[in-house]
């Protein structure tokens, strides 16, 4: 299951599972549906009323380090192992995860990136999403039942993960290449964030693939031919490390999925992204067109 072709499944390969009854400890799907407030959308109460059958809840703001002062932080080992083993994956699940966004995958890559990082490459996004599920004409369900607790075990790949102190010393000493997926409007510093007291900009050096043209206008992933010509067209070098960023480390998985769906080796991921970066790095290190005035 760690295999290339695996990190995408269908919706009409998904939907022959749930008629077979397929799902269960052997398949597990994960609803990981997540929206900025600005969306104005309740990914629990849309949960509720209809998902892919026998499909579990994952949510990225429960799934987290609580303590953190920036959004959605990875957890610890024992917390992720807990949640996901209380959503009935263990160490031999499948599992395919998805979101109800309009784009067709939102929130999903950060998950998928996730059980990937605590050492689970059983797993795969469902291309298109719900969307797409939904377009093809495939059953939709309200009703809910609580998978069996199962343990599983978690092992961090920790070097995938670049802290604030890590992209800084990068400044000076490049060893990895920034990706910034957030529109190049906000990346050139001339849209606001969607988070209060975050003015728009990027870190100094970094390249903009905003997350949205990694799909087609369907919501599917593009082909690995077409996503190495945006990445070779971005000034992106596949053969080199790359880090993803954005706003607060859930959209910037879309560039680590379309690299893996390209061959290259696992690219890391810069956790805080932009919000910590804005509120812990000097001015120098805040590059935008617009030379907005900091807050704070």
């Amino acid at each position: 299951m760690g295999g290339l072709a695996q990190a995408l499944v269908s919706a009409q390969w998904l939907s022959n599972m749930v008629k077979r009854s397929l799902v269960g400890p052997r398949l597990r799907i994960l609803d990981s549906s997540w929206y900025l407030p600005s969306m104005k959308r309740d990914a629990m109460k849309e949960f509720a009323c209809s998902h892919i059958p026998g499909a579990c809840r994952f949510d990225i703001d429960e799934c987290s380090d609580r303590t953190s002062s920036f959004d959605h932080t990875l957890p610890s080992e024992e917390h992720f192992a807990d949640y996901v083993g209380a959503l009935g994956v263990g160490n031999d699940s499948h599992v395919v995860v998805y979101d109800a966004s309009d784009f067709g995958a939102f929130s999903c890559t950060r998950v998928w990136w996730m059980f990937r990082l605590y050492g689970h490459p059983k797993v795969s996004v469902l291309d298109g999403g719900f969307k797409r599920w939904v377009k093809e004409g495939h059953p939709v369900s309200a009703e809910f039942t609580k998978p069996r607790p199962v343990e599983f075990t978690a092992r961090m790949q920790r070097s995938w993960v670049k802290s604030f102190e890590d992209v800084t010393e990068n400044l000076n000493d490049p060893r990895f290449q920034v990706v910034d997926v957030r529109p190049h409007t906000r990346f050139q510093g001339l849209e606001p964030e969607p988070r209060e007291g975050v003015q728009p900009g990027h870190i100094p050096g970094s390249k903009c693939m905003p997350f949205y043209d990694f799909l087609d206008d369907n919501g599917m992933m593009l082909s690995p031919e077409k996503l190495k010509q945006f990445f070779e067209q971005s000034q992106v070098d596949l053969s080199k490390p790359l880090c993803g960023t954005c706003g607060s480390g859930v959209t910037a998985c879309h560039m680590v999925l379309a690299a893996h769906l390209c061959g290259a080796p696992p690219a890391f991921l810069y956790d805080g992204s932009w919000y910590e970066w804005f509120t812990k790095a000097p001015r120098q290190h805040i590059i935008s067109e617009a030379k907005p005035e900091r807050k704070g």
